[in-house]
């Protein structure tokens, strides 16, 4: 008896005023994480599965959203076919710097890649090409050691095969913690492209945002043509450290794809869904009968 007179009685919860829906207005109702994206441009909403059905562009404005390493691979060469090389390759810490090796580590887990490039054989329009891809989500793709050697060895695999050499390039510049050792992939990956193109070998190059530092200073700019996806940033320092430098207001649109275009840097600024269709038309032009035998 007197358990049940001290007992709690339940009671419904009473939404607020500002809580409850207006009269005829509808409950709002809770969107499932992920089932829709938001443009960081022009913040344009859509359903995730269209946004990425164009390819991860915005239909509204055009935005580019960066892509993975094997996204890239997969809308760009013939089915997705990708044979790796070099896929063993990891980041050593030379010089023992700080954090450093634990970074690598967290690096691995988010991204899911070795390394910040990923190289590899494949077919682009049913023609044989050594392809190089870079992932800003690992390191910022930040070009140390074993970034320098895979584009090395890629390079020095499209020469032995006669075949031509396709690098999509995406970069924040060198990897500190490498220090000197990072450094020294610009020359070595410049030197070797050098050869490359003095045996007549095809290079293009695809810049993606953004495409910063060492990397834009070293084989990514020593393309036979070099093309990039619009609005990627594309320079060697930050627009701030500029500014600060100089001490002058930089224009709205500087470092992006249509900059430099427009001053001569750039060949060509390619829309991701015609991307494929134009690597095919230069691949077309320079390998006879259309095919390469690889030999």
């Amino acid at each position: 008896m007197f358990k049940d007179l001290f007992q709690k009685k339940k009671y419904a919860t009473v939404p607020s005023v500002s809580q409850a829906p207006a009269a005829g207005e509808r409950p709002k109702r809770e969107i499932p994480e992920g089932l829709m994206n938001r443009c960081p441009k022009c913040g344009n909403i859509q359903f995730s599965k269209e946004w990425e059905k164009n390819l991860k562009v915005c239909s509204t404005c055009g935005h580019h959203s960066r892509l993975n390493a094997l996204e890239r691979i997969a809308m760009t060469l013939d089915d997705g076919r990708f044979f790796e090389i070099d896929a063993d390759l990891t980041s050593e810490d030379p010089l023992e710097f700080p954090g450093y090796k634990a970074k690598l580590e967290q690096q691995k887990a988010s991204s899911g890649l070795k390394d910040a490039v990923i190289t590899g054989e494949g077919e682009l329009g049913g023609i044989k090409i050594v392809v190089g891809v870079m992932s800003f989500d690992f390191f910022s793709g930040s070009m140390g050691s074993v970034v320098g050697e895979k584009v090395t060895r890629a390079i020095e695999l499209a020469a032995a095969k006669k075949l031509p050499l396709l690098l999509f390039s995406t970069s924040g510049g060198a990897r500190m913690q490498e220090s000197i050792l990072s450094l020294m992939q610009m020359a070595k990956t410049s030197a070797a492209l050098a050869k490359f193109q003095e045996e007549g070998g095809l290079y293009i190059s695809v810049f993606t945002d953004p495409t910063l530092g060492g990397v834009s200073a070293s084989f990514a700019s020593l393309g036979d043509y070099i093309l990039a996806e619009p609005g990627a940033i594309v320079g060697f320092a930050g627009r701030i450290v500029i500014e600060q430098t100089i001490r002058q207001k930089l224009p709205d649109n500087f470092q992006t794809a249509e900059f430099n275009l427009k001053h001569g840097q750039l060949d060509k600024v390619v829309h991701r869904k015609d991307m494929k269709a134009f690597l095919t038309n230069l691949l077309e032009m320079h390998v006879a009968g259309g095919a390469s035998d690889g030999q």
